[in-house]
């Protein structure tokens, strides 16, 4: 068994490498995604006793690790692209948003039972990743401190309930209505064609999205780029930890999440590219050394309600968001890709539109996703906390 830290810490790496190449090559390991191929190797590895159940390693990752990936991710959030969505967009993410909120706790009273003493945990969670994506689901677990098996548990479950929604939302438009509207319409969005925009201005550097830096870096990254970036993630995780202690009654990726949206903010840091790529991959190896830290027993007896778990608050979502948006006049490919940024993020936003031909909704798509990474850890702390009061924990 390898038990020295840094060589568990290079196993781990390894894992996410080939978690990587597999998903990129292998149509199987594609529709799994990295994330929970990390997860089922890292599992695979420690119940075949090559890497060990607890690690330096792993505590690392658990702690300051998954911290710095957070906050390298949300470097890449311009608030100010949250106006470019228009009002139709903004209203079918709000109706999403709450519908996740509403399936959370529906699900944590129906479930409660047989998840557990540590539901309420699950249910913030969830609100959280069913809202901006799976960088909050790490966030607002690592706030609550789950346990590693039900963490695991439902990272799984949440990814394959990600990729089946992304399946359905592709599908309703086709099945309950017309494709939508050409760009030619795209008014009823609230933004305008890309095609009518006009060219970008050449003199104006525009500076990465955060959909584009997750899995690559669409500008040079230099290692003057690399020292920015890690001192800004550095120091805001210490000036987030030293306000945790002096102000105990508010969340430390509480204080994290709001100090780093105000720095992306600031033109010289929102122009810093890799932030978003850095992060993603400390996200991956953070899932990887949950799957190392689970036993298959445990995650059996866990796993189905857990997945029952997720599937309730994703139904619950879905059926409030297409139901209300539909009653409040807004076309359903809007709903549908404003109900992709809520569960899957800016990137399923973008892709849902970019396969369905939906030009007109890309870039309020992104917006609306890269809110639901602002508002994620606030609504899932939120939630999270409301139902330790509701269940008496």
């Amino acid at each position: 068994m390898i038990t020295d830290p840094l060589a568990v810490f290079l196993t781990l790496a390894v894992v996410v490498q080939v978690s990587i190449k597999l998903e990129e090559r292998v149509p199987l390991f594609r529709a799994l995604g990295a994330a929970l191929t990390g997860i089922l190797l890292g599992m695979f590895l420690s119940n075949a006793g090559i890497l060990p159940g607890e690690s330096a390693a792993y505590d690392f990752l658990m702690g300051d690790g998954v911290y710095f990936g957070i906050a390298l991710i949300l470097l890449g959030v311009n608030l100010q692209s949250v106006f470019q969505a228009g009002p139709g967009m903004l209203a079918a993410f709000g109706i999403g948003a709450f519908g996740t909120v509403v399936g959370a706790v529906v699900g944590a009273i129906l479930l409660s039972d047989i998840v557990g003493p540590e539901t309420w945990k699950l249910a913030g969670q969830y609100a959280a990743t069913y809202t901006g994506g799976g960088a909050n689901f790490a966030a607002v677990g690592r706030a609550f401190e789950t346990t590693p098996d039900l963490f695991a548990a439902g990272t799984a479950a949440d990814v394959i309930i990600t990729a089946a929604w992304m399946v359905i939302c592709l599908a309703i438009p086709v099945l309950l209505g017309r494709r939508g509207p050409g760009p030619e319409k795209a008014a009823s969005t609230g933004t305008e064609p890309e095609s009518l925009a006009g060219p970008p201005d050449p003199g104006v550097e525009e500076p990465p999205t955060l959909e584009q830096g997750l899995g690559s870096s669409v500008r040079p990254v230099r290692i003057g780029h690399l020292a920015a970036l890690v001192t800004i993630a550095i120091g805001a995780v210490w000036v987030a930890g030293a306000l945790g202690s002096l102000f105990p009654s508010l969340p430390e990726v509480l204080w994290l999440t709001t100090i780093v949206l105000a720095l992306a903010q600031v033109p010289a840091v929102k122009s810093l590219p890799g932030g978003a790529l850095l992060g993603n991959y400390l996200i991956l190896l953070f899932l990887a050394s949950n799957g190392a830290r689970s036993v298959i027993a445990t995650l059996v007896s866990i796993g189905p309600s857990v997945f029952y778990f997720a599937v309730v608050t994703v139904a619950i979502h879905g059926v409030i968001i297409f139901t209300v948006g539909k009653l409040a006049r807004l076309d359903l490919p809007t709903l549908a890709v404003a109900s992709q940024a809520n569960v899957g993020g800016a990137a399923s936003a973008i892709a849902l539109a970019g396969a369905r031909g939906y030009t007109d909704r890309l870039v309020p798509g992104v917006a609306v996703g890269l809110l639901g990474y602002a508002l994620g850890n606030y609504i899932g702390l939120a939630v999270g906390g409301l139902m330790r009061a509701l269940l008496g924990v």
